[in-house]
């Protein structure tokens, strides 16, 4: 997660209603990476464009909507067409463990047809833009996840270790390989994994580091590494997904 310095959030934690994990953006009240006890998963990202509409509904409402929702993936994306025009761009993954289904949603370009796409098993890597698009972060990010994956081969992998290896990684972009839709600058700056930039409005960068995982028997644990008041500091969260009668 990468937001504004000013911007308040909540860590990982489970929500007033005891059915919803995950953190929590104090403004708008939504997320960008949350789960469900039944074993609903939603997490988005917003498109990185020129410009954008300050009177759009806010992004984040949209996993939680998912994520209350009786809906599967796909039923979500399809009625969630009508209304995808009202938001800002945003990439968003709704999936239902119990059916393993998982679905990719995006309303952007804009002035072409909402984006719905089965997401296929495997490794896949979600920026500030399409699915799988070719940026200098998502491509490295996928080899080094790759590595990892191959170094653990089919032992437990420690989530914490890899999250530090993988998401620090603050090896920018080749300039000539931005692709210049902002300033060149701008994109520069926000080009690697890991964001830290110095702005006039104060520092801008990544917050916030999360890994959800689960295992073969519903075991499913979030963690994550935020930054609270300049120290960067670590959450867990474990339960079993309830399974639905």
């Amino acid at each position: 997660m990468i937001f504004g310095v000013s911007r308040p959030t909540k860590p990982v934690a489970w929500w007033d209603s005891g059915e919803i994990l995950g953190g929590r953006d104090e403004l708008a009240g939504g997320t960008w990476l949350a789960c469900s006890r039944t074993g609903r998963v939603a997490f988005l990202t917003n498109v990185l464009e020129l410009h954008t509409l300050p009177e759009a509904k806010s992004r984040g409402d949209l996993p939680v909507l998912f994520l209350e929702s009786t809906k599967s993936p796909m039923e979500f994306a399809e009625e969630l067409v009508t209304e995808a025009h009202q938001y800002n761009g945003f990439n968003l993954i709704v999936a239902d463990v119990s059916s393993k289904s998982m679905v990719y949603v995006s309303n952007r370009p804009k002035g072409e047809p909402i984006t719905i796409q089965e997401v296929s098993p495997g490794i896949h890597v979600l920026s500030n833009a399409k699915l799988d698009s070719p940026w200098h972060k998502a491509q490295r990010l996928g080899l080094n996840f790759r590595e990892q994956l191959a170094k653990y081969g089919k032992g437990q992998i420690p989530v914490k270790e890899m999250v530090e290896k993988l998401m620090q990684d603050s090896v920018k972009a080749d300039k000539s390989r931005l692709p210049g839709i902002c300033s060149l600058d701008w994109e520069f700056d926000l080009s690697s994994v890991f964001v830290e930039v110095d702005t006039p409005l104060g520092l801008y960068g990544t917050r916030s580091t999360a890994a959800l995982t689960i295992d073969e028997g519903g075991k499913l644990s979030f963690y994550e590494k935020y930054l609270e008041e300049d120290t960067w500091k670590e959450k867990s969260e474990k339960f079993y997904i309830q399974k639905l009668k």
